[in-house]
């Protein structure tokens, strides 16, 4: 492909899925079908449409469609559909409601302990845990916690369940034969516990990091460009195929994501996202570039899994909700991890290129 075609990849990507984007959006609204943050900080975008990650299953089949002869963009699109797929039923599931969790606030002079939180006088808090959920009444009663709403808590897909279906589409991108080298080794056999490995990785990493207007998103648009940009700068256009089109999704999304966002991707967007980059970075064997690209939500991950094994307590997980809850606003938070995510991505270019 010249310059030219993957322009037009690019734009065909983009387009399409600003189109199905607000094509889906309109469905969904008109279905009713909303988000329910659990989030104190994000109650008001209650009703905001999810699962707009359908969208990019449009635009992906799309793509399939017109580049049906060519194999990287082909296996790659595969692959983001076989995610999309997986995240659909999750979503899915997830319109059931489980159980309805109390939002409390402290409304004492003094400091309460509620599970594993401290709140001081005007905090609010969710009773998540068992423990918060034994307290809360108690607490209700005695007058030193006041009811200040009601959250719904959607039924999700088991961790076990999830895991097996993201080893499913690593095997199936191992079974391609697309990734037999990576990083300057010959995997051979290996192939397939790294590749399933990195498709794990890079899902949860972008599905913890969707939790803020145009977070994800963004995050996948800067690090995907600068994928574009060392593709161009190494003169191998053929890094440059795969994340156009991830490129063109995320920035398309981004039209209808951005704060304030007026449609959320769901797992649907967030596995896509985080199969095709990873699938990218292997098919075009960049491996140490796309680490570095992700580095915000892999270091995002590392501080949640450090928080579940009680090496550090965070007030709400995950790190972003955290610098919510201490009063860093949404936009700061956004700009700030899209910043973080740009410097190392040149640092990455630069060290490519020297």
């Amino acid at each position: 492909m010249n310059n030219t075609d993957i322009l037009i990849l690019f734009l065909i990507s983009f387009f399409s899925s600003v189109f199905f984007t607000y094509y889906i959006k309109r469905i969904l609204v008109n279905a009713s079908i909303g988000d329910s943050p659990i989030v104190s900080e994000h109650r008001h975008k209650k009703g905001t449409p999810t699962m707009g990650g359908i969208a990019f299953l449009f635009t992906l089949l799309l793509i399939i469609a017109i580049y049906y002869n060519n194999i990287p963009i082909l296996i790659t699109s595969y692959i983001m559909v076989a995610a999309g797929i997986m995240g659909l039923i999750d979503d899915l599931i997830g319109l059931k409601v489980k159980e309805v969790q109390k939002v409390v606030k402290n409304i004492s002079n003094h400091n309460i302990s509620l599970g594993r939180l401290t709140l001081a006088h005007g905090d609010e808090a969710r009773a998540a845990t068992p423990k918060a959920k034994e307290e809360v009444n108690q607490l209700l009663a005695q007058g030193k916690l006041e009811l200040i709403g009601e959250v719904p808590i959607k039924y999700e897909t088991g961790e076990l369940e999830k895991i097996v279906a993201q080893v499913i589409i690593g095997v199936f991108l191992a079974l391609t034969g697309t990734v037999s080298t990576l990083g300057g080794f010959t995997l051979g056999f290996l192939a397939y516990p790294i590749v399933v490995i990195a498709i794990l990785g890079a899902i949860n990493a972008v599905n913890l990091i969707d939790g803020m207007d145009g977070l994800a998103a963004g995050i996948i648009a800067i690090a995907s460009f600068a994928s574009c940009l060392l593709g161009y700068l190494t003169g191998n256009f053929d890094i440059i195929l795969p994340f156009a089109i991830i490129l063109g999704l995320s920035l398309g999304f981004l039209v209808f994501n951005k704060h304030p966002a007026s449609i959320f991707m769901g797992d649907t967007g967030s596995f896509i996202l985080g199969a095709g980059f990873a699938a990218a970075v292997m098919i075009c064997d960049i491996p140490y570039f796309g680490v570095l690209a992700l580095g915000v939500p892999i270091a995002s991950v590392i501080i949640s899994l450090m928080h579940r094994a009680h090496i550090i307590n965070l007030p709400v997980e995950p790190l972003h909700h955290t610098l919510n809850y201490k009063g860093m606003s949404e936009t700061t938070i956004v700009y700030s991890y899209w910043l973080i995510t740009a410097i190392l991505c040149i640092i990455g270019l630069i060290a490519s290129i020297l």
